[in-house]
C-alpha cells in the first residue's frame, strides 16, 4: 500500500427514467429555502437561471411531486419556496447521504487500510 494518507469520497445520486437528485440539486434547494428565491440561488451558485428551472424540472418529473411553490408579490417582487414534500425529500436525502457516506468510510478505513 503506498504510504500517503487514502480517502473515499462518495456522492449520492438518485435516478427515475434519468439523474434526477443529487448533491447539486439538494444544494439549489437548500438555497432556495434560505433565500426564498430561485433567481437568488441561481446567482449565488453562479449558475443560469434557466438551467436551474430545468434541473428543478426534471427532478420533479421523475420524483412525481412539485419542489417549489411561487410566492407572488411582496417587497421585492414575488419568490419561490420549498413545497412541504420537497423539504421531506430533502431531509430523508441528507440523512440517506450521510449514512453512505459513514458506511463507505468504515468501509474504506477496513478494506483498503486508508
Amino acid at each position: 500500500m503506498p504510504n500517503k494518507q487514502l480517502r473515499c469520497q462518495i456522492s449520492v445520486r438518485i435516478f427515475g427514467e434519468e439523474k434526477c437528485f443529487g448533491p447539486g440539486v439538494a444544494d439549489l434547494l437548500e438555497r432556495v429555502d434560505r433565500l426564498k428565491s430561485l433567481r437568488k440561488a441561481t446567482i449565488e451558485m453562479d449558475m443560469a437561471y434557466s438551467k436551474a428551472w430545468k434541473i428543478v424540472k426534471i427532478a420533479e418529473a421523475n420524483l412525481g411531486f412539485q419542489l417549489l411553490e411561487s410566492v407572488t408579490g411582496g417587497k421585492d417582487g414575488g419568490g419561490a419556496e420549498l413545497t412541504e414534500d420537497a423539504k421531506r425529500f430533502l431531509v430523508a436525502y441528507r440523512r440517506f447521504e450521510e449514512s453512505v457516506r459513514s458506511y463507505a468510510d468504515e468501509a474504506f478505513v477496513e478494506m483498503m487500510g486508508g
